[in-house]
């Protein structure tokens, strides 16, 4: 199994509002805890996930960016950017590309962590699909050269190279992040998300906590008792 370094900057680009906290929040705690400054992108708003026959789409969208907000602050994320598109609405055209690509050259991130889009031992949820493949498409070719969104200099945005994607999610994953000391932090953010893991936090703990010690059992030989899992994808600077 690989290892990763700590980064100076990192952009977390979630589907909908609660997949970063699910897909890599104890790894996002970690970092920023030391020293790193981490952005969220929500693609969604998540205005669909719910059975409650009571529920508008409308007042679903309100909550969820109430409670992403609320769990971007308890993981202590510098900013998040939503993007505000319908949920199961997103597609991997160029105006998707072209706000991950603003996004990128805004914060210039040296690493960005979202969805593994290319599963196949089980089925993948379309955004999530699509968000992860946007994501590689806007890293490269289109952040790098300036020619793409040129519209984005007159902001003062300049091209910038990613240097490393981290996949969650990943049928075979290839690094191990130990979130042994992060963990309390990871199920204390997605608590904030009570309108979709409920609010009993004994369940969320258990489910959370067996899976991170089953990415742990992936990478025998490591000692952590809970750990993420992602498939790593490095581009050239």
């Amino acid at each position: 199994m690989d290892t990763i370094e700590t980064p100076a900057r990192a952009m977390v680009v979630a589907p909908h509002p609660d997949d970063g906290e699910s897909g890599c929040s104890g790894t996002t705690a970690k970092w920023i805890r030391e020293g790193c400054e981490v952005v969220y992108v929500v693609c969604t708003n998540g205005d669909k996930g719910t059975s409650d026959v009571g529920m508008t789409p409308e007042k679903l969208a309100s909550i969820r960016e109430e409670e992403q907000r609320k769990a971007a602050d308890a993981l202590g994320v510098k900013d998040v950017v939503f993007l505000g598109h319908g949920d199961g609405e997103l597609e991997g055209n160029l105006v998707l590309i072209g706000e991950l690509v603003h996004a990128i050259r805004r914060f210039k991130p040296d690493t960005i962590l979202t969805t593994d889009p290319h599963r196949t031992e089980t089925h993948n949820h379309r955004d999530h699909r699509v968000t992860g493949q946007a994501v590689l498409d806007a890293c490269f070719p289109y952040a790098r050269d300036r020619l793409h969104f040129v519209e984005h200099e007159k902001e003062g945005l300049e091209p910038h190279k990613v240097g490393t994607v981290l996949l969650w999610g990943a049928d075979r994953p290839d690094v191990m992040v130990d979130i042994t000391d992060s963990i309390e932090a990871k199920l204390t953010a997605l608590m904030q998300h009570a309108s979709q893991v409920g609010d009993s936090y004994s369940d969320v703990a258990e489910w959370v906590k067996a899976f991170g010690r089953r990415a742990a059992d992936r990478a025998k030989g490591t000692g952590y008792e809970y750990a993420e899992a992602f498939r790593k994808l490095t581009f050239r600077r």
